[in-house]
């Protein structure tokens, strides 16, 4: 957790930006820095209402990449076969902006945005149902710290 106190001496700035970066294409996790937030002087609800934001924007970046970005040059660039593509697709066109719910998941939370993107899932049900999916996440884990 020392790694994470600078960060976490930044406020609500900093968890801002770590829980933007987290739900992006880049490699970078923003649950230790909440954790060790919620054990100090930050009111709940501004943790909550911060980190899910910022991790809520940082899917709609990924979701603007699936729609604005050629869907020819994401599927190279990721090397996905195009089996997977049409299962992805078929996914999004059954279940539509509720995949979004799931976008708070590790591994798998990016490509689901991007896919609803590429796929043309409506926009505002995706915002949406990715916030609710992503403050549920954050308030586990913020509950989960301040009644231990």
């Amino acid at each position: 957790m020392e790694l994470f106190a600078g960060w976490a001496n930044a406020g609500l700035p900093a968890l801002f930006l770590a829980c933007f970066l987290a739900a992006t294409i880049l490699p970078f996790s923003s649950e230790a820095l909440l954790l060790a937030m919620a054990l100090g002087p930050w009111a709940t609800w501004s943790l909550l209402a911060t980190a899910s934001i910022g991790n809520t924007l940082g899917g709609v970046m990924n979701y603007a990449i699936g729609r604005w970005v050629p869907e020819e040059k994401l599927m190279r660039r990721f090397k996905v076969d195009p089996a997977k593509a049409a299962r992805w697709n078929a996914l999004v066109q059954r279940y539509g902006a509720w995949c979004a719910l799931l976008c708070w998941l590790p591994v798998i939370g990016d490509p689901i945005a991007i896919a609803l993107g590429i796929f043309r899932a409506r926009f505002w049900p995706v915002v949406l149902l990715m916030l609710v999916g992503k403050a549920a996440r954050y308030a586990v884990l913020i509950g989960a710290v301040r009644m231990w």
